[in-house]
């Protein structure tokens, strides 16, 4: 089944905005047993819109288009689509009734550009949008599908789940299923991963597993692709093989699935009654950001102190400087201070880049738990934005297996050694 991508829009094709649908799309289309064939970015305007949607129609099965359906006069994906499918647009009256609905609902009126919206080509499918104002729509535009869909994420996301999936998996006509199984880590490349997987695809379990690698900064995810027939037990199938990723990876695995690192934390102060401080530096509070975002999170998590230097941190000490002891003296003031039990400090020291070498920057972690208390010394060489990533990410996979009584010192592929 060849399925094409399409994403419209000025700002993607410019590069102001980073298309992280784009990759959204593709990776759950993956999930499901299904790949996209071509990916194509278009800006908003008619000819170019028009000739797209007539290549993508004259060779896919399916086409998801992304983006164009707002109310303003760049906003052209319902035109053009029903240009190039010969037919008039018309209005959508149900779907007219629930903008007006979701403009009273806030107290507002309903501008009259967003008629436009509930404006539909004839004959087209209806698709819902439960949370904004753009329907999405299904149409045939020569020998393919067409799938129109919001640029807003969190509604293309709730679309592809809900919607579009099925309809897919009906145009394939056939009851297959896939598995994927991801594995988050920390700490070594794609390139040692890969080594320290030399075989796993290999191992007997009745039917191909597929063994892929995605790196992004700071973390690397590895996944282990089954597939199978609907009613098949993939999870018995494919378990010899996780079992073995997981021996493999060992300490480095962050976290496995949809869990992420920071709800790995949470979940393990939660579990164990604990309450959490953080003080960082370099990270622009990413530490703290990440961890708030964490649901659960209320009531472990007590308090952040962020600051650009170690001089910042001067009020959790009167001799706060960019040393172990300083970093355990920060970890413990903070916790009598707000009366937590954990603490979590990262000290930073950034360097220039000189002739011989690129910039890097100097850590000092700190770890403190009723249970135990760790430091780790660290450089990490890169940009800037680079190693305020990768600090953050250190900072909290430090906490990590302190919590859960793994090595806090275990050398990573990212530092300089």
């Amino acid at each position: 089944m060849k399925i094409e991508l399409l994403c419209t829009g000025d700002e993607i094709l410019s590069g102001k905005t980073v298309n992280t649908n784009y990759s959204y799309l593709a990776r759950k289309l993956q999930d499901h047993g299904f790949n996209a064939t071509w990916g194509t970015t278009v800006g908003d305007d008619r000819e170019d819109l028009l000739d797209a949607f007539q290549r993508a129609g004259s060779r896919a099965d399916a086409v998801i288009v992304n983006g164009g359906l707002g109310p303003t006069v760049d906003d052209l994906s319902q035109e053009v689509a029903a240009q190039a499918a010969g037919v008039e647009l018309e209005l959508h009256r149900g779907w007219y009734g629930r903008i007006e609905a979701w403009y009273q609902s806030r107290g507002r009126k309903m501008p009259e550009n967003n008629t436009k919206q509930a404006m539909l080509p004839q004959g087209a499918e209806f698709i819902d949008n439960p949370i904004g104002t753009a329907c999405g729509f299904a149409m045939d535009i020569g020998g393919a599908r067409f799938f129109f869909t919001p640029g807003v994420p969190r509604e293309l996301f709730r679309m592809m789940e809900e919607q579009l999936i099925p309809r897919l998996q009906e145009i394939r006509g056939t009851d297959q299923v896939t598995l994927v199984k991801r594995f988050h880590t920390f700490g070594i490349g794609e390139s040692r991963a890969d080594r320290m997987l030399d075989g796993v695809e290999d191992i007997d379990v009745g039917r191909p597993v597929k063994l892929g690698f995605q790196s992004h900064f700071p973390q690397l995810e590895t996944k282990l692709t089954v597939h199978g027939r609907s009613g098949d037990d993939l999870a018995g199938i494919i378990a010899p093989v996780e079992q073995e990723v997981r021996k493999r990876l060992g300490n480095f695995i962050l976290s496995e699935d949809d869990e992420s690192l920071e709800d790995v934390v949470i979940s393990s102060l939660v579990d164990n009654h604990l309450t959490l401080v953080v003080g960082e530096m370099h990270t622009s509070g990413a530490i703290s950001a990440r961890l708030s975002g964490s649901q659960g999170y209320q009531g472990a998590f007590v308090k952040s102190v962020v600051a650009p230097s170690v001089a910042g941190l001067s009020s959790l000490g009167p001799d706060v400087e960019f040393s172990e002891e300083s970093a355990l003296g920060v970890a413990q003031n903070l916790c009598d201070e707000h009366g937590a039990n954990t603490a979590l400090v990262v000290l930073s020291a950034l360097q220039d880049r000189t002739d011989e070498t690129e910039p890097y920057a100097d850590l000092v972690i700190a770890v403190q738990s009723p249970a135990r208390s760790e430091v780790r010394v660290s450089r990490l060489p890169g940009s800037e934005n680079w190693t305020r990533s990768g600090a953050a990410e250190l900072g909290l996979d430090c906490l990590r297996r302190l919590l859960t009584g793994l090595p806090v010192a275990e050398k990573i592929d990212f530092e300089q050694h």
